[in-house]
């Protein structure tokens, strides 16, 4: 395969990424402006507001890429961009600016699914450290904010295929995650916030429950009718948090812990950069109770339901990616119970389990040495799926 450095931009939710990467294994520098104290005020994302980071945030963030890689506009081989899923303003303004340099350079131009940037995120891991002892098939739970995903990776000669076998109905487990934080009065972003403070708490202290599905997605039927192929007898393992998240606010209201968690916020906001230890001061031994029985019931149902659908296919890799991958109990669970089940499974380094660039370069090389670019008049897909098509990738 030739050499190839690729220059990777990502741009799908609040985070603006800009990369180099060498032959979808090397990475020569990896930038990340981070929009957390824009969303913080509001508890979340504010699309607008995103946007209009980005559009500040895209030109510094390219130029200093390029500059710790030790590289110039001239010397890249081709562009990368998020296409989709994402927020269309955020997509736009991503994607724009890579036209622009793609017909300014006269290089290629690459269109990156921001899911499959998550899983090459594993598999550019495992090349660093040397590893590409690559098993198929390969099961990947992308868990984030906006994804929770189970697909089902194979190959067929240079190309991987990937099958949605798992999604959520209502919320991403990331998600319900910084919806809970908010409600407790944690702040924005959550997950971080709840996966260390709920090592403080009991987590057999409240009983939670996930929702068990047992039908077909209707959404699932609606895709067979528009021509996808889709066996209704296969196996699906979807997953819903909608119904933990109401738990959450229920018990919250029956314990009237509403004055305590006003209290909470006032303090949290006058802080600003809280620690852990801050966090500790304002939360008593019911609260950390509940986080951690949260989390608890989160890490469950996630690590129960893969590990059923890797059973299931006969997976002989699994691949954990996205925000969520981070989470330390989350990792610590699916390394103790796929190793009982001899599956071996992969995680990112937390610093590539975010979004960032250099996981959508490193899954932009292997549609280089296709020459699977696309024309200048290609546009963003907020809703763009991964699975409906084979992807063009060297295994």
């Amino acid at each position: 395969m030739p050499d190839a450095l690729i220059l990777g931009i990502e741009s799908s939710c609040d985070e603006t990424g800009a990369a180099v990467v060498g032959s979808g294994q090397e990475i020569l520098s990896n930038v990340v402006a981070s929009q957390i104290a824009t969303h913080q005020p509001y508890g979340g994302v504010v699309p607008e507001l995103a946007s209009r980071e980005h559009l500040r945030a895209i030109l510094p963030v390219v130029r200093r890429a390029l500059a710790e890689a030790r590289h110039s506009y001239e010397s890249i081989d081709a562009i990368a961009v998020t296409q989709g899923p994402g927020l269309a303003g955020s997509l736009l303004v991503g994607i724009s600016f890579a036209k622009a340099l793609a017909f300014a350079l006269n290089k290629p131009l690459i269109a990156v699914n921001h899911i499959e940037g998550h899983i090459h995120a594993v598999l550019l891991e495992q090349r660093q450290t040397g590893s590409s002892d690559l098993r198929l098939p390969i099961l990947a739970l992308v868990v984030s904010g906006g994804h929770t995903h189970l697909y089902l990776a194979g190959a067929e000669g240079d190309l991987w295929t990937y099958r949605n076998v798992g999604h959520t109905r209502d919320d991403a487990a990331g998600e319900a995650f910084d919806k809970v934080a908010k409600l407790i009065g944690l702040g924005y972003p959550g997950g971080p916030i709840i996966d260390q403070l709920a090592v403080h708490g009991d987590a057999t202290a409240v009983k939670f429950h996930t929702s068990q599905i047992k039908r077909r997605d209707r959404r699932d039927r609606a895709r067979m009718g528009s021509g996808e192929s889709l066996l209704v007898s296969t196996p699906r393992f979807d997953f819903s948090y909608s119904g933990i998240k109401t738990a959450v606010l229920r018990y919250v209201e029956t314990h009237n812990l509403y004055p305590s968690i006003a209290d909470r916020r006032r303090a949290v906001a006058a802080i600003a950069q809280p620690s852990i230890a801050d966090y500790l001061r304002v939360c008593d031994r019911q609260l950390l109770g509940l986080v951690a029985s949260f989390q608890r019931a989160m890490v469950e149902d996630l690590v129960e339901k893969t590990l059923a659908a890797a059973a299931e296919y006969d997976v002989q890799m699994l691949l954990v990616s996205g925000g969520v991958a981070a989470n330390q109990e989350l990792r610590a669970r699916f390394r103790r119970e796929a190793e009982m089940q001899g599956v071996p499974v992969f995680f990112p380094s937390r610093s590539l389990s975010t979004d960032n660039a250099a996981m959508i370069a490193a899954a932009a090389f292997p549609k280089f040495v296709a020459k699977d670019f696309v024309a200048m008049d290609f546009s963003a897909e907020p809703g763009m799926a991964l699975g409906s098509s084979r992807t063009s990738s060297r295994c």
